[in-house]
């Protein structure tokens, strides 16, 4: 069974942690994830730099840019991650936009990634009906789960149309803004969420975008079977380097 699924059927609520590879220094990547783990995290998002980050804010962005100034890569990520399985057993995930993908070859990099011990794949930029046509069976070749993101202004018949092509969790975007915008969830994003759990899908929901302490943690998972920080842990990198992980996780739960 996939790493994803044996996580999610833990009975806890999931803390994912998203960073930007290659950053803050190029050969941070390896520390920051066998830190997350020592730490208690329970899955880890990496970030895979891209020049044109439409889903992110003004965070993510800065250290995307900053980690393919520090000369970040799709080919340097898998070589750093080449012996990952040898000390870290949660879920990995890599977040990535489909151009790098495609230009390392859809079925190349989904082998590198079953090779090396990476769990699935979030591409914010590839419609969900394309990926069904065109490249579920080769995800499904090599074991990776692809998650999905939806937003307050997906569709019921859009959502039910994600449950079913979907095999891991679904990427619950808490608000139609970019990552980092906001601080706290309001009546609005809390009758989201109780909406979409109501809808009783197949697969759990992840909430991200607006996760950035212990208080909207709790919030989110009221709700859904975990949650996603990533701007304020790039915040706390910029700011700490690699040395206080252990605190900002303690501060979250």
């Amino acid at each position: 069974m996939n790493r994803i699924n044996q996580k999610l059927q833990e009975d806890k609520k999931i803390l994912s942690i998203y960073f930007s590879a290659g950053y803050p220094n190029l050969n941070d990547t390896v520390q920051i994830i066998q830190d997350l783990e020592k730490n208690g995290v329970d899955m880890i998002e990496i970030g895979l730099p891209f020049s044109d980050p439409l889903a992110d804010g003004p965070t993510i962005q800065a250290s995307s840019t900053q980690a393919l100034h520090n000369g970040m890569t799709s080919q340097i990520l898998f070589e750093q991650l080449t012996a990952i399985r040898q000390s870290v057993t949660i879920p990995l995930v890599i977040m990535g936009y489909f151009n790098p993908i495609l230009q390392y070859g859809v079925e190349s990099f989904c082998e590198k990634c079953a090779e090396i011990g990476i769990d699935g794949l979030i591409i914010p930029d590839l419609p969900v009906d394309v990926y069904a046509e065109q490249y579920k069976a080769t995800f499904n070749k090599y074991g990776l789960i692809n998650v999905f993101l939806i937003t307050p202004q997906t569709s019921d018949e859009r959502i039910q149309f994600i449950d079913s092509v979907s095999n891991g969790f679904i990427y619950m975007v808490s608000s139609a803004s970019v990552t980092g915008s906001q601080s706290g969830f309001g009546s609005t994003q809390e009758d989201y969420f109780k909406r979409i759990a109501d809808m009783n899908l197949k697969n759990p929901q992840v909430i991200g975008f607006g996760i950035n302490n212990a208080e909207t943690f709790n919030q989110a998972t009221q709700f859904a079977k975990g949650a996603i920080i990533g701007s304020a842990f790039i915040t706390h990198l910029t700011e700490n380097g690699t040395g206080k992980i252990g605190e900002f996780v303690k501060a979250i739960r």
